[in-house]
């Protein structure tokens, strides 16, 4: 498959052009920049990611001719057969966690998240809306910078504001998520693990810049928020700051929103403080003993630290920390100045394998010490690949979804219960005793147990709890986030068996009582047999978008887990609060919408198809 990926923002376009069947994909990169006196720097590629990069002047004022140019730009090259394009849009608002097929609703729907984004939305509908025109037949797919971070809890991108600003859209959305999940799975297959076992702190930083935590393969926390203007410095954005300043700004200077806004976004940043957006100039006036520049450096190095200690709190650790984008990948001095003082986390720089970094291509070089316990990998953000890697998802995926008879599926709703080990068991029960299988469940290798526990947390207790069998290597607590709150206790969203840092709790039982850990709500799962996940063409380790219910309260459910096993019978597992908020009940169905993508079928994909060989197909031009 051919795909054209438009990245169209407010002062540039970037466009690629895929050959998804060949190892080396992106044969053709080019980008339009440095709009003035009625033309722009034209920066193009062909012939892959080792062919030569040149530049030339094109007679074109503004992002709009730029777009009208890319047809015939397309032509001149000969890259005139194409399948599909992709657009990259920043801004989906809370409706789109997935990619999505453009039609008049889906346009009609980005152009209602414009106020959210309202210096990015515009360019990107400006592409989309060109490209119609032009390939009126070409499947169209917008592929979301918000969507990686739809998975972010409740609790992570709720602002403490009025509800009435909440229901009008107002939360932590976050951007730049493409790069973070390529990043994420880079790193994952460059340490040869993988993504769903690790927790990864990715740092894009360039003229835009974030951070993402990423724990199990997902986005829990960013840096950004509503806007592209939250978090970091940046290079003409200011980043974190007081919400109260913008009354003292508009008091002192008179003037109004859109005017502070402007400046935030345009005149702040690096630019401010240094009197530069590129971090280049800044470096070298710091050098030269500007004070200015100095500080910047020290403000800049200072924000990312900030939060990769708090994201490393967040998740309980971190095993990867990336660096991406332009300043990540090519300032050494500035790697070196925010990975000083996290020693804490074990983390610890080798200064020489930290300046020889000279990227390529698709490399990920390990910068950390031998006896550093935190990974530190740098490498280039690939979001076109990833955009194209999306629309190739989607467009194959659709077809087996849709056309599936297997497409609904029983939803089972798991009321609170415990899994034991034979040790528990016995303190609770007594020496030797085995469970009392009571009644069989759906899944062939599970059963309810007569027996029954008590939970005991630091304000609240639940009594007669079923023990499910049989007996497990560890005891597991699987209870609801309203039950959290009735025993007191802050139990962390998990996959079955991903207990490690979980609050223990009290268990009683007649014999005796415990206090274990274990205590997680359950991340919502679908257990499929090997035949069934064949046939919607799903693996073990996909996540799935579910959408749940009747027509007045139907949910989707993103990132859900798909777990395939011999003799499965298939069946999506939801918790309480989940069933009550789609409301439903007994002998309930839900709607497999369609494959998402971080999967582990999508990180070999990439992985074995797309990088690996590309990284060797470099090497051996380069040698």
């Amino acid at each position: 498959m051919k795909i054209l990926v438009f990245n169209a923002g407010s002062s540039s376009l970037k466009i690629g052009v895929f050959d998804m069947a060949r190892q080396d994909s992106r044969i053709f990169k080019a980008a339009f920049e440095n709009f003035r006196s009625g033309e722009a720097t034209f920066h193009f590629r062909s012939g892959g990611e080792t062919g030569t990069e040149e530049q030339r002047q094109e007679p074109v004022a503004t992002l709009a001719e730029a777009i009208a140019r890319v047809p015939e730009i397309l032509a001149e090259f000969g890259f005139q057969e194409i399948e599909a394009i992709g657009h990259r849009i920043a801004h989906g608002g809370g409706n789109f966690a997935d990619p999505a097929l453009i039609d008049d609703a889906l346009l009609q729907s980005i152009k209602n998240c414009t106020p959210l984004a309202p210096l990015h939305n515009p360019a990107n509908l400006l592409a989309v809306e060109s490209a119609r025109s032009v390939w009126p037949g070409l499947p169209q797919i917008a592929v979301f910078d918000t969507a990686f971070h739809h998975s972010i809890p409740d609790y992570a991108y709720t602002y403490a504001v009025p509800k009435e600003w909440r229901e009008k859209g107002l939360r932590r959305y976050g951007f730049h998520g493409t790069s973070h999940k390529y990043v994420a799975l880079r790193a994952a297959q460059e340490i040869k693990r993988d993504v769903s076992q690790l927790k990864i702190i990715s740092c894009h930083l360039g003229n835009g810049a974030s951070i993402c935590a990423i724990s199990g393969g997902i986005s829990v926390d960013t840096s950004m928020g509503m806007t592209p203007i939250e978090g970091l410095v940046m290079g003409t954005r200011s980043g974190d700051i007081d919400p109260g300043a913008f009354a003292f700004i508009a008091r002192e200077t008179g003037l109004d929103a859109a005017a502070i806004e402007q400046k935030l976004y345009h005149d702040s940043g690096l630019r401010a403080l240094g009197g530069s957006a590129d971090y280049r100039d800044i470096e070298t006036k710091a050098a030269a003993g500007d004070a200015d520049a100095q500080l910047a450096i020290q403000v800049y190095a200072y924000r990312v630290r900030k939060y990769i200690g708090a994201y490393a709190a967040a998740m309980g650790g971190i095993d990867i920390l990336a660096f991406t984008g332009g300043i990540g990948e090519n300032a050494a001095d500035m790697r070196r100045r925010i990975c000083e003082r996290l020693d804490f986390l074990g983390l610890y720089l080798h200064e020489d394998k930290n300046a020889a970094v000279q990227l390529k291509g698709f490399e990920a070089p390990q910068v950390q010490a031998a006896d550093s316990r935190v990974r530190i990998i740098v490498t280039q953000t690939c979001e076109q690949l990833m955009i194209a890697e999306e629309v190739q998802s989607l467009l194959s995926a659709q077809p087996a979804i849709q056309d599936s008879a297997l497409r609904r599926i029983p939803v089972a709703v798991s009321a609170r219960h415990v899994h034991l080990s034979q040790q528990d068991v016995e303190h609770l029960f007594g020496a030797g005793y085995t469970l009392t299988k009571e009644r069989a469940l759906n899944q062939p290798d599970g059963w309810a147990a007569a027996e029954t526990v008590e939970v005991m947390g630091p304000k609240g207790s639940f009594s007669k709890v079923r023990v499910l069998g049989p007996v497990r290597a560890r005891t597991q607590i699987e209870i609801s986030k309203t039950d959290s709150f009735t025993l007191g206790v802050d139990a962390p969203l998990r996959h079955s068996g991903d207990l490690e840092g979980t609050p223990k709790i009290l268990l009683r039982g007649p014999a005796g009582e415990v206090r274990t850990g274990g205590l997680i709500v359950a991340a919502r799962h679908i257990h499929m047999s090997p035949q069934d996940a064949r046939a919607m063409r799903l693996a073990d380790g996909d996540l799935v978008t579910v959408s749940i219910g009747d027509r007045a309260r139907s949910l989707s459910f993103a990132h859900t887990l798909i777990r395939v096993k011999e003799g499965s019978f298939t069946e999506m597992h939801i918790d309480t609060d989940e069933g009550n908020a789609a409301g439903i009940g007994s002998g309930a169905e839900g709607a497999v919408k369609k494959a998402a993508d971080t999967s582990t079928a999508q990180i070999q994909a990439i992985a074995s198809r797309k990088i690996s060989s590309q990284v060797q197909e470099t090497k051996e031009k380069v040698a």
